[in-house]
């Protein structure tokens, strides 16, 4: 039954979407055509177009993963150098076609998938002006979530709106937890950094917070160590309150998500006076009485 619920929510997150892309549906007919192609999936134009540009992202990525391999772009540089241009000259075109045929451009260019599709074209065209900065083609990753809308994955749309729910709830607690452990690397840092001093490594209290942060996060690169006794205890204190803080922010945030979940699995109408039931044992509506398991049910 939980499971059902969770779906219903994600087809309404789902249908909400479908609400937003159609308000922005424009009104003439050529452009009316391409932004059925390109903004939806339930024709078999616009399902091929999705899937050829979920292809075209990992081929693209792909290619940009491989051109960083030194063997590989010594014998085929050329090659991925063209196939990097093909495919941003192709993505440009989209984003072009985007943005004319979609009511209110502006709308589009500031939403996510607006700011990713540009972010995948323009570190082509920085590359000639700053050397390297192909390398963050690998931002077109991002637009692999489409492949959700592609393929009407509607319950995990669902279920990652629980984890936003989740980690939006969270945070006032994991400030605060941040806060803390941010004031227990600085005074262990600064700690060390006069215990030990600068003839064991510790040349300043920066570089004693970066062993206090290597140290509490249980990390331990070993390229900075206490080697006085004084040193090594506190050293020891600090591993040991790494596992501890380690689970804090976890469990913190399990919390709230089974707290989500429970909101939202438990969120029944009742059939009879519209109310809304938020508990995910309630049988009965808490204003008229009516069964719910009947409705759930039926």
């Amino acid at each position: 039954m939980a499971s059902g619920r969770n779906l219903g929510h994600g087809n309404r997150v789902w249908t909400a979407s479908a609400r937003s892309e159609r308000e922005e549906r424009p009104d003439g007919p050529w452009r009316a055509s391409v932004y059925e192609v390109i903004f939806e999936a339930h024709t078999p134009l616009g399902r091929g177009f999705d899937v050829l540009l979920l292809v075209a992202i990992v081929l693209s990525v792909a290619a940009v993963v491989l051109e960083s391999v030194e063997s590989v772009r010594r014998d085929h540089g050329d090659l991925l150098l063209a196939t990097e241009w093909i495919f941003t000259a192709l993505f440009s075109l989209e984003y072009l076609l985007r943005l004319s045929c979609v009511r209110r451009p502006s709308r589009y260019a500031l939403s996510f998938f607006g700011v990713v599709d540009l972010l995948a074209i323009l570190p082509t065209y920085l590359g000639i002006f700053f050397g390297g900065a192909q390398t963050l083609l690998v931002v077109r990753a991002f637009r692999l979530v489409r492949v959700f809308r592609v393929f009407k994955l509607s319950r995990y749309v669902g279920e990652a709106q629980t984890l936003v729910k989740a980690l939006r709830a969270a945070r006032p607690k994991i400030t605060v937890f941040l806060v803390a452990v941010l004031a227990i690397v600085l005074l262990m840092g600064a700690l060390m950094y006069l215990i030990e001093g600068p003839s064991n490594g510790f040349s300043s209290i920066p570089r004693g917070l970066y062993w206090a942060v290597v140290t509490l996060t249980t990390v331990g690169y070993g390229d900075i160590a206490p080697q006085t006794a004084a040193g090594q205890a506190v050293a020891s204190f600090v591993m040991i309150l790494g596992y501890g803080i380690i689970a804090v922010p976890t469990g913190i945030v399990t919390a709230e998500i089974v707290h989500a979940e429970k909101f939202q699995s438990g969120a029944v109408t009742c059939p009879a006076c519209g109310t809304e039931t938020r508990h995910n044992d309630a049988l009965y509506c808490r204003r008229c009485g009516g069964c719910l398991d009947a409705h759930d049910l039926g």
